[in-house]
């Protein structure tokens, strides 16, 4: 699909966020900007995905977050019922909209029968890390995008010993969230 199309697609979506739609209609005169977020998906990595946000299927969106949250939810349960009983551990930073998109990937996973712990307030990367080995959990998410310019934000996946997913794993979850329409 061609990034008009996809741009169009999200246009006539009815049940858009509002405020994406509102930064989507800004777009409609910036040519260059909505080739660019549109023009691919937004590829997720070996420790997960990040990327400015905005509107689009290469921008961080309650979308794009919810797509990597699908696929590892997917992963998750490749893993057995034990790695969903065990569950995933999430924090956020201080960036625009992180509690939201930490919210958002607790909601996508509960949804498959994860169980989720979610923090109530900001939370760093070494916490997540800790709460991950203190839990027993199977998995953790921090939304951050961590050196990168205010604009930007993501999601990271660390292992059940509290650091970055091994490659191994990494590909296993690219290939989940690649599968997500």
């Amino acid at each position: 699909m061609d990034w008009r199309s996809n741009y169009k697609r999200w246009k006539n979506h009815e049940s858009l966020d509002g405020e994406l739609k509102r930064n989507l209609e800004s777009l409609e005169h910036h040519t260059k900007q909505m080739e660019d977020s549109f023009y691919k998906n937004l590829e997720f990595g070996t420790g997960g995905i990040r990327g400015e946000i905005g509107p689009g299927t290469n921008r961080i969106n309650i979308y794009t977050i919810r797509k990597a949250a699908e696929g590892l939810a997917h992963y998750i349960e490749q893993n057995g019922e034990q790695a969903k009983k065990c569950g995933v551990v999430i924090a956020y930073d201080s960036r625009f909209k992180s509690p939201e998109f930490a919210l958002e990937v607790a909601l996508t996973l509960g949804k498959h029968g994860i169980q989720t712990y979610l923090f109530k307030s900001l939370r760093s990367t070494p916490e997540l890390s800790f709460a991950l080995r203190h839990l027993n959990a199977f998995s953790g998410i921090v939304i951050t995008a961590s050196h990168n310019p205010a604009e930007y934000n993501g999601l990271k996946v660390y292992g059940e010993d509290g650091a970055q997913i091994t490659l191994n794993a990494a590909k296993k979850i690219i290939a989940k969230v690649n599968e997500v329409v």
